[in-house]
């Protein structure tokens, strides 16, 4: 484990941002090309091939270029381009100060050719498809004209014929990883769209998996987990509380057959839609099967939970269910209970169904609440204490 007085010169040096990080330790990686350009010269200068000048200018050129693109990377400014990395930038800055090194060296100006290979495979996972084929291009044209200039002006380090078989090995090797890092690039960027194409149809199979695909409420199995969410937070809290209730759209058979269902997909949709216009964030309206709907009504009583169901029923009456029907305005019923701590949920779900069928039974349109074991213990307790005869007595 690092000491604090080492972490904080590692974040000093490298920054917080673990991309930041990154990038800067693969400039420095890269650097090390420098390193041994630098190497060569002082090994060229001592065996007299280099004179003290040039190897100064070259020596200082590198150093150079590797703390300009610390500097640049450390600062953040690289972030306001479209490739934080500039790889390509990089490249192309080595080739050059390479191509100054092979100029420079006069008779083991050869051994800097290798170089060229080791820049472009720095880059070559990283270069997308333009780019290797920008630094490839660069690299013939910019060692071609120095070749040439060489010939001219440095005819016995540099002859005509030996530079003329450095050149068709330049033109043989640097295309070839060029195409190699142009099918890596088509490689990386296919895969990333297969990524995102996995992305996608994870998500799409996630809401396939938990919402009902007509009406995007979620469905059944989503809703028992969201009911098991709730009964857990009951049991350690103590104090949550929770209603449910079960809605079912009021002759919605008649609905189908007399106008198709088509219209009664509409009617499902915009069910659902407008219901949830009225509905506070924290409630959960679930497809429960066919016309009917399960909703959550979080934290709250029995009472105060059907005031939220008649402010549903409200709405409804006021919008259109069906545009292709303007003049269809169905109801619905509803069976609404408490749940009480420790209860099985299909035991307080099979409670609100059947105060459900008791609201179609009375005549639709319309919420039966049903108490829990809890409530009717409550509401016969008080009766009973009011059944109890006065404490008091008479005095003769």
């Amino acid at each position: 484990m690092r000491s604090p007085a080492l972490k904080w010169l590692f974040i000093a040096a490298f920054g917080a941002d673990p991309k930041q990080r990154l990038r800067i330790k693969r400039s420095l990686m890269a650097a090390t090309v420098y390193l041994l350009c630098i190497g060569l010269q002082i090994y060229a200068y001592y065996v007299g091939y280099m004179q003290l000048d040039d190897a100064k200018v070259l020596s200082a050129a590198c150093i150079g270029n590797i703390v300009f693109w610390y500097a640049v990377l450390r600062s953040g400014v690289n972030l306001r381009f479209k490739d934080p990395s500039l790889t390509l930038p990089q490249i192309l800055s080595s080739l050059t100060i390479i191509v100054g090194a092979y100029a420079l060296t006069g008779p083991v100006h050869g051994s800097t050719m290798m170089l060229l290979a080791l820049v472009l495979v720095f880059g070559i996972f990283n270069l997308k498809a333009k780019g290797a084929m920008i630094a490839g291009a660069y690299t013939v044209v910019i060692i071609g004209i120095a070749m040439a200039i060489k010939i001219q002006i440095d005819p016995v380090h540099y002859p005509f014929k030996l530079e003329f078989a450095h050149f068709w090995m330049t033109v043989a090797i640097v295309p070839t990883i060029s195409s190699l890092a142009v099918q890596l690039s088509n490689m990386r960027e296919k895969l990333k769209a297969q990524k995102n194409e996995l992305a996608e149809a994870l998500t799409r199979i996630q809401v396939l998996a938990t919402r009902d695909e007509l009406t995007g409420l979620v469905n059944r199995r989503h809703m028992l987990d969201v009911l098991g969410q709730h009964q857990k937070r009951l049991e350690r809290s103590g104090h949550h509380r929770f209603c449910l209730a079960i809605l079912d759209i009021d002759h919605f058979k008649r609905v189908n057959d007399t106008y198709g269902h088509g219209v009664g997909d509409e009617v499902l949709r915009h069910f659902a839609e407008e219901a949830q216009k009225v509905m506070r964030d924290t409630d959960v309206l679930a497809r429960w099967g066919g016309e009917e709907f399960l909703l959550l009504l979080n934290d709250t009583s029995p009472a105060l939970a059907n005031i939220g169901l008649e402010r549903i029923r409200t709405h409804l009456a006021s919008v259109t269910m069906a545009p292709s029907q303007p003049g269809l305005a169905p109801t619905f019923s509803a069976g609404l209970t408490g749940y009480c701590d420790n209860e099985r949920l299909d035991v307080c779900i099979e409670r609100a169904d059947k105060a459900l069928y008791k609201a179609k039974r009375d005549g639709r349109n319309r919420t039966v609440i049903q108490a829990s074991p809890v409530e009717l213990q409550d509401i016969q307790a008080a009766k009973e204490a009011l059944a109890q005869p006065s404490a008091s007595g008479t005095m003769s």
